[in-house]
């Protein structure tokens, strides 16, 4: 298979992959925007927390990891399941509460699971899921199972003091732990400037002896790179390894939240000089890895996909309150 060199020496992508990790956020893109039109018609309840302008960090990480590996998501998720390969039909039933969703209708937007995808949930406590992700690690090495958990949180979580007893459990055990940190730069609209004093939150694993990287979490690329590094060292008995991924949400922290805390000049530059999509597709191009009669069919059966998502989701039942009931033990 030949391989042609992307971006900046960075690394090397065949044809498929490329395209593959394009089809992968745009489907999460896509998803994000689809929801949000949902919502707004009152068929999606609860919170709505879009993952739009991150996608380059869920689709880099989970295309650097393989089967049977394992992720642990957070309240803004949706884009961790998809890129872990999750049904987009039974993920949009979930987000409406029904019935064939992943968990019954039962969890919705923040609550999503699948073992089967090695998907190990969302978590809507900021930073809860880090000291699970600890302990599917220590399950991963007790049982000599050659498998690696990513654990995907955010700059808030580096505030609570889960995210230092998580790193240094996982630091002292050597377990294979891939943390994601999502730095987004906002704790819903609290900027990381205003508590943090350090340029990069990697300085913060890096004290517990953990090899850690600050990246442009919105060049898909050298996510993956940078990834499949931290695997191959947690494979090797090396982990954890610690990943920030610098990005920028799209507007605010949930979709009613109109995100005026968010400079203008800000906002427009990540939006129109660092979007994840538009950047890779014009490399993509440029590296004559695709043509644009080959996205623009990516794109057409993404939506075809997402439309068959979303009727699947209007047409199945809603939950029985009976097996509601006897599940909780009422």
């Amino acid at each position: 298979m030949e391989y042609v060199s992307v971006g900046l020496g960075r690394i090397k992508l065949h044809a498929e992959l490329a395209v593959n990790l394009y089809r992968t956020m745009v489907t999460i893109r896509r998803f994000e925007q689809k929801a949000i039109q949902l919502y707004r018609q009152g068929l999606i309840r609860g919170y709505l927390h879009p993952y739009i302008g991150q996608e380059a960090i869920a689709t880099g990480i989970c295309a650097a990891l393989q089967d049977g590996d394992a992720i642990i998501s957070t309240h803004r998720g949706h884009g961790h399941c998809i890129a872990k390969g999750m049904d987009l039909k039974r993920m949009m039933a979930e987000l409406l509460g029904k019935q064939d969703g992943y968990c019954r209708g039962h969890g919705g937007s923040m609550h999503i699971a699948d073992m089967s995808s090695g998907v190990l949930g969302a978590n809507g406590i900021v930073g809860g899921g880090m000291p699970i992700a600890v302990g599917v690690a220590k399950g991963f090495t007790l049982k000599g199972v050659d498998r690696v958990i990513a654990c995907f949180h955010s700059d808030g979580a580096a505030n609570n003091g889960i995210f230092a007893e998580s790193l240094n459990l996982g630091a002292i055990w050597n377990l294979p732990v891939l943390f994601v940190l999502e730095n987004n730069h906002y704790a819903v609209s609290t900027p990381i400037t205003a508590v943090s004093k350090s340029r990069e939150l990697a300085d913060r694993a890096r004290a517990y002896g953990i090899p850690a990287e600050t990246i442009n979490g919105n060049e898909v690329d050298l996510v993956y790179k940078t990834a499949a590094t931290g695997t191959a060292l947690c494979r090797n008995g090396e982990g954890p390894f610690f990943v920030e991924c610098e990005t920028y949400r799209h507007g605010g922290h949930h979709v009613n939240d109109p995100g005026t805390y968010m400079p203008p000049d800000e906002l427009t530059f990540w939006k129109e000089r660092n979007d994840p999509i538009v950047n890779w597709c014009r490399r993509l191009i440029a590296n004559a890895l695709a043509t644009d009669e080959e996205l623009a069919r990516v794109d057409n059966e993404v939506e075809s996909k997402l439309n068959e998502a979303i009727e699947f989701a209007k047409r199945s039942p809603e939950p029985s309150v009976d097996a509601f009931l006897k599940e909780v033990g009422a």
